[in-house]
């Protein structure tokens, strides 16, 4: 039986992401957990977020879960989900936060735009996601039977620019074109909420279940 934690240090939609993972993965182990023994143990790990950049991070150290992520983050498939996504990079701009340095980076908020009414911050809604392509014209592997293109919903003001592109597995268009996916290794991080994002979100559940980076 494999076995997923969720990472519950106080923000964060867990219990939506912890029901789409047991619907697409049933026979799994699958807990919300604030034990570092657990996440330690479990097959695969993820990092949710919600709210603000700071918080996130200043809760994420006072929990005491913080070196059991970095541990994860060695070698178990480790997925990150909106700010959870964030945090995965060197610094962000939201409150002058140190993020976790596990994928070079920075995040940055929209900038206002006097000639695009239409971008509204924040950038709240459904959007699509044109996959990144490797070298060999393939996608990431957690793409797999989700179409280029594909619409998943968005809630944030702030979006990692990395600092290479070959850690971008998505990118979006919203007043101009900004990451919405970013991998390296064992690590996959998405901007945007799977467990809100309908068949394509739990299809990108499915395939994180099956990953063997």
């Amino acid at each position: 039986m494999k076995s997923i934690a969720i990472v519950d240090y106080g923000m964060g939609n867990l219990r939506s992401v912890a029901q789409a993972l047991r619907h697409v993965a049933p026979d799994a182990d699958v807990a919300i957990t604030q034990s570092g023994m657990r996440i330690d143990n479990a097959d695969r790990v993820v990092l949710p977020g919600q709210g603000a950049m700071p918080e996130c991070m200043s809760y994420l150290r006072a929990s005491g879960l913080l070196p059991a992520v970095l541990r994860a983050a060695r070698d178990k498939p480790l997925l990150g989900v909106c700010i959870g996504e964030q945090m995965l990079s060197d610094f962000s701009d939201e409150g002058d936060t140190e993020g976790l340095g596990l994928i070079p980076g920075r995040c940055v908020r929209f900038a206002p735009q006097q000639d695009e009414p239409s971008r509204k911050i924040p950038h709240m809604g459904w959007n699509n996601v044109r996959q990144a392509k490797s070298a060999d014209g393939r996608s990431h592997a957690l793409w797999q039977g989700i179409a280029d293109d594909t619409w998943f919903y968005f809630v944030h003001s702030y979006y990692v620019k990395t600092a290479s592109n070959h850690d971008i597995a998505g990118v979006t268009d919203y007043g101009g074109s900004f990451t919405s996916a970013i991998a390296r290794a064992n690590i996959f991080a998405t901007q945007f909420h799977p467990e809100k994002s309908a068949n394509a979100g739990l299809k990108l559940y499915r395939n994180f279940v099956a990953w063997n980076p």
